[in-house]
């Protein structure tokens, strides 16, 4: 995947871009970056295309040029997977343009609401300019849109993020949301701002997970959360499990399964098909059902069909 720009410069104020700090004009003319990525693909030293760009002179001009670029590729013959960025402030008829021409569109938040965006990044509307127009996205590309956080460089709490999440997933359902840790960069604003841990980007992935493929919901994350709002560095479903009773994997239904450590759905289907035919009746015999290791067993009774168990959940 060849990640690029369209152009390497931008007027807009992010304090934590490295674009930001640019000064020398570099750029591709729509026509320049389809030659060259089409002689990468031609040569196979590329499979697919993501591209973005800096926003140095007017947003229209500038989703222009990635629509044309697009448009280019694949009059040319390209038929493989293009992601194009949508700017903050696109047009609608942009991004419908956008939206046919890519197999993935996608508009950063950044961050978790107005007031965050506004110690980030002066110039953007968060309501305006990036929720407007991701509503948008999300009519032009249903199923086909992702978006991005950056992680800690407006000092929000993983709180806030549960919260932006579940907002996220109920009013315009990307496919991914994506999470980068902030680093500090010399000659930013945030250039003395500490710098995120990764793990706590990986551990907003496992909960963003488990709130999209498992149906486990925000206000059952937070319990997860410490009295500040914030993650330990401990899987969340490990933490959820941990304090909950065992659940009996023969009796246990789907939604259960789900909340053990261990098993993911795959896992919980094979489950249920198997204890149909011949109950579970040992840690062990969760080989069976394709379970390794030791974690799910230790959150499982293996008690027989025959035996009561109380739901945990409703």
């Amino acid at each position: 995947m060849l990640k690029m720009l369209l152009n390497g410069t931008c007027a807009y104020d992010c304090a934590y871009c490295p674009v930001r700090t640019q000064r020398e004009p570099v750029s591709y003319s729509p026509g320049e970056f389809a030659d060259t990525f089409l002689r990468l693909w031609q040569d196979g030293l590329v499979e697919g295309l993501f591209l973005s760009s800096g926003i140095p002179r007017d947003v229209d001009c500038v989703m222009h040029d990635l629509v044309e670029t697009g448009e280019i590729l694949r009059r040319r013959g390209y038929g493989g997977y293009l992601h194009l960025k949508i700017l903050p402030g696109a047009t609608r008829a942009d991004i419908h343009d956008a939206a046919r021409v890519a197999d993935r569109i996608s508009i950063n938040l950044e961050t978790t609401s107005p007031d965050r965006l506004g110690g980030i990044a002066g110039v953007k509307d968060y309501r305006q300019d990036i929720l407007k127009r991701q509503a948008w996205v999300a009519e032009e590309k249903p199923g086909g849109h992702t978006t991005q956080l950056v992680i800690g460089a407006a000092d929000e709490t993983d709180a806030e993020i549960l919260s932006c999440l579940a907002d996220q997933y109920r009013r315009v359902r990307p496919s991914r949301v994506y999470f980068s840790a902030f680093r500090s960069l010399p000659r930013t604003p945030l250039a003395t701002h500490p710098d995120t841990p990764a793990w706590r980007a990986r551990r907003l992935y496992q909960a963003d997970f488990l709130l999209r493929d498992y149906g486990i919901t925000a206000d059952e994350l937070r319990a997860a959360l410490d009295e500040e709002g914030f993650f330990a560095n401990r899987d969340p479903k490990v933490v959820l499990a941990d304090s909950r009773m065992p659940v009996n994997v023969n009796l246990a239904p789907r939604r259960d399964l789900l909340r053990i450590p261990g098993i993911g759905p795959k896992a919980a289907d094979r489950i249920l098909a198997l204890r149909r035919v011949q109950p579970f009746t040992c840690p062990a015999d969760l080989a069976r059902a394709g379970i390794r290791g030791q974690t799910a067993g230790r959150h499982l009774t293996f008690d027989g069909r025959d035996a009561i168990q109380t739901k945990l959940f409703p």
